[in-house]
């Protein structure tokens, strides 16, 4: 468990992160719709999308963690662990971050990424990484506070015809 500090200027509230659970779903489908992510509520791909996120709880190369601020979900953060060739030991990669909008600001954004890099570190990995969308200038500037390097591009090449992804800027 990892506690937050609070923000500055933000009224003061204790952030907890905890492992995934699976009653976090509805609240960490809504996150994943506001980071971007196809947006599976109310959908037939929505029972699917559940049953994906019980499966990856139970993997043993992957942990979800969740923010909780005064008993809700405010944030969600997943990692997987993988091999790399000519590495003798686990890359981390998170692919999802996200804190809801009215959340940002007291830590809970922190809180995820340190408790990230404290579950990679247990299991001796190289490094933790981390894609950001271009146009998500203001996470950059949250990722850079927190100590990460801006090392790479990321390219996309969509398979799955009809998916409107990556997101345009809002």
């Amino acid at each position: 468990m990892i506690v937050a500090r609070p923000g500055k200027g933000k009224l003061a509230a204790m952030v907890e992160v905890r492992e995934a659970r699976a009653e976090d779903w509805p609240a960490v489908e809504s996150l994943l719709a506001d980071l971007g992510r196809p947006d599976v509520r109310g959908t037939p791909e929505e029972e699917r999308a559940r049953d994906l996120f019980l499966g990856y709880l139970e993997r043993t190369d992957t942990i979800a963690l969740v923010a909780e601020d005064e008993g809700g979900v405010i944030g969600f953060c997943d990692v997987e662990f993988r091999p790399r060739l000519n590495f003798t030991t686990q890359q981390a990669w998170i692919p999802d971050l996200i804190v809801a909008e009215d959340a940002r600001g007291r830590g809970a954004g922190a809180a995820l990424l340190q408790r990230a890099e404290q579950l990679a570190r247990e299991r001796d990995c190289w490094s933790i990484t981390l894609e950001s969308a271009n146009w998500r200038t203001r996470a950059h500037a949250f990722y850079e506070r927190e100590g990460w390097l801006d090392s790479a591009h990321a390219f996309v090449k969509l398979l799955a015809e009809g998916l409107d992804w990556p997101p345009s800027p809002r």
